[in-house]
């Protein structure tokens, strides 16, 4: 008999808890989608089950209208994908009207991404969703800050602890920051975090790259540089969460390049509370829901009872 059978040997696949607790909101289980990559869930709604879902993270809101950035925006990499779509968006007024009240209908929670060019622009968005029926915000901090000449919110710690007291003065909803990748250290970004007040913290946001075609002698996006996704930035993502688990006490959702079930575990293992799927998405739509079903065969498996024995697991 393999220790697994030992394990589980007096145990049924009912007996399995996968819900987490994330800042006093309580998911069914730790899979939600990353933002940008599954536009408000209407989108996906006839593709994948939303109510299977922990969460549904929408695609970034801001005050107003964003058209995003000039065409070509999307680019194939190995092992990947560049985007440097501008976070194109309806604004928050639609958003409120014809969103929300759509992922109303499903038994799943809503965390709405905010995203901001400054700290009066995010300001109006969380004052917005002050009374409107979400769980949770989450803070897109690797907007350019227009005012510091367009560097991101999220690089600097000062500027992080800053903009997060700033939300949380206003904020009705537990905040999650969603951490910037491209820094020095992760780890004092998260604790500026916390010291801000944050309730949660999200991340890796993706990691900039570029694309030169070799045959016009051009950038492949207009933009020159995008945010770089998919697999391949899996372990530089895994090494951060881990980084980060050890440096905060506030609950961390993990996500970068996460494609199916053992991505997920070795995210929760190294200190994610919950996992976000993103990329994946798009080539396989029903990636979510196979990677819950996954999580859960491995539990069973290995006589998991509550999948709060693994967040953190592996020292």
């Amino acid at each position: 008999m393999s220790t697994s059978d030992m394990n589980r040997s007096d145990m049924n696949r009912s007996d399995i808890n996968m819900s987490v607790n994330i800042a006093g909101v309580e998911w069914k289980n730790p899979v939600t989608v990353a933002s940008g990559t599954f536009g408000s869930g209407a989108e996906y709604s006839e593709f994948v089950d939303l109510n299977k879902l922990g969460a549904v993270t929408t695609k970034g809101v801001a005050n107003k209208p964003w058209e995003g950035n000039p065409t070509p925006r999307v680019a194939e990499v190995y092992g990947g994908m560049l985007n440097a779509v501008g976070l194109q968006n309806p604004g928050i007024e639609l958003f409120c009207k014809r969103d929300i009240p759509f992922l109303k209908k499903y038994d799943t929670k809503i965390v709405v991404n905010v995203c901001g060019h400054s700290a009066e622009e995010y300001i109006d968005v969380v004052k917005r969703l002050a009374d409107e029926p979400i769980d949770m915000m989450e803070i897109n901090i690797s907007c350019p800050n227009v005012k510091e000449g367009g560097i991101a919110f999220g690089t600097d710690p000062k500027g992080v602890e800053a903009i997060t007291k700033e939300v949380k003065k206003y904020a009705k909803q537990p905040v999650i920051m969603k951490l910037s990748p491209n820094v020095t250290s992760i780890a004092e970004i998260a604790k500026a975090a916390e010291a801000g007040g944050a309730d949660a913290v999200s991340l890796i946001n993706t990691i900039t790259g570029m694309k030169i075609d070799i045959n016009r002698r051009k950038f492949v996006l207009a933009n020159k540089t995008g945010g770089m996704s998919g697999p391949a930035v899996h372990p530089v993502a895994v090494r951060m969460v881990y980084e980060t688990a050890n440096a905060v006490n506030i609950p961390i959702i993990g996500m970068g390049g996460i494609t199916n079930a053992a991505d997920a575990i070795e995210m929760i293992l190294a200190g994610a509370t919950a996992v976000s799927v993103g990329t994946a998405n798009f080539v396989n739509p029903k990636t979510t829901e196979q990677i819950v079903d996954g999580i859960a065969e491995y539990m069973y498996k290995y006589g998991v009872r509550d999948i709060k024995e693994l967040v953190g697991a592996v020292k």
